[in-house]
């Protein structure tokens, strides 16, 4: 690839020694010649400092040291990073083979777009692929729609993010779905139907440990574009389906986290205020509504089905 741009990979750390080395290791073996790595640690006592000196040589920059939180962290190293091409790479999610360079091509062959991003694979504690997450080419009202991209598959270029502003410290679980809207409203965004990287589904994650609170984040983003004057008119005119992605996203994590009775009631929400929103939901919406009984048959069309992702029809 000719004039290789610099491009510069985030990965905010903290106590997740067991998954460190994969993720500092899918960053460091990219077949990308022209790269700059930082890795900012918020002070972590589970031996990963330790795994971060291992390949100190090889990291342009690392600092270990309490932070304000993840937004925090994660804008500690996106203000320090000089190059012209920017993601950022949480310490339980990692690289596939080659996906940098594909996303330099990617925007490259797409010079009017703020920001590219692939497709995702979901992966167990013991590294087995559980499920396969595809996109689409959504843009603005997509997003506002609540159409989730997989945050490890993005790829930005800097000047655009220096001009929307770094993460809002303010939201801590949809922080880089808020993001990505703010961008989308400065600079165009490009689906590439590439599979470009990979996240640990663990006890430990977000999605699991603090599922409740994503639907109230989600809602505090409507209100949120409510306030923007950019997004105020396309809220306005598609606000029922804009909620009901909201409350599809609330019960989507709740049924993730087993919390079956919560998730039907966000799903009949969703399906109150926009019913085309939740409609792809329905074996979700049928096994927690089954679950109670016990029923391993319906369990196990379940489990097959939810390789398809998740998705916004």
């Amino acid at each position: 690839m000719k004039n290789e741009p610099l491009v510069t990979i985030v990965s905010p750390s903290y106590n997740q020694a067991g998954f460190l080395e994969k993720t500092i290791l899918s960053v460091l073996e990219q077949d990308y010649p022209n790269l700059e790595y930082l890795v900012v640690d918020g002070g972590s006592t589970d031996g990963s400092v330790k795994l971060i000196k291992k390949y100190a040589d090889r990291i342009s920059w690392w600092v270990s040291e309490k932070d304000n939180g993840q937004a925090d962290g994660i804008n500690k190293g996106l203000q320090r990073a000089s190059g012209e091409i920017i993601a950022w790479l949480n310490s339980d999610d990692f690289y596939l083979p080659g996906a940098i360079s594909s996303a330099v091509q990617a925007l490259q062959s797409n010079p009017g777009v703020g920001f590219v991003y692939g497709d995702l694979q979901v992966v167990n504690e013991a590294g087995e692929i559980t499920n396969l997450l595809t996109y689409g080419d959504w843009g603005l009202k997509g997003l506002m729609e609540f159409r989730i991209i997989g945050q490890p598959s993005v790829f930005m270029r800097r000047q655009v993010l220096e001009k929307t502003g770094y993460l809002d410290p303010d939201f801590h679980f949809l922080l880089d779905h808020q993001l990505w809207i703010r961008l989308a409203m400065n600079a165009g965004m490009k689906y590439i139907p590439q599979l470009w990287a990979g996240e640990h589904y663990h006890a430990a994650s977000k999605n699991l440990a603090h599922a409740a609170e994503f639907g109230a984040e989600a809602r505090r983003i409507v209100e949120w574009m409510a306030s923007e004057p950019h997004l105020k008119d396309i809220l306005q005119q598609d606000r029922r389906r804009i909620e009901a992605g909201a409350e599809r996203l609330n019960a989507f994590y709740l049924f993730d986290a087993q919390e079956y009775k919560k998730s039907l009631s966000a799903y009949w929400r969703s399906l109150r205020s926009h019913p085309a929103a939740a409609a792809g939901d329905w074996y979700r919406i049928l096994y927690a509504l089954f679950s109670p009984l016990g029923l391993e048959r319906l369990k196990t069309a379940y489990l097959s089905r939810r390789k398809a992702g998740f998705k916004t029809k």
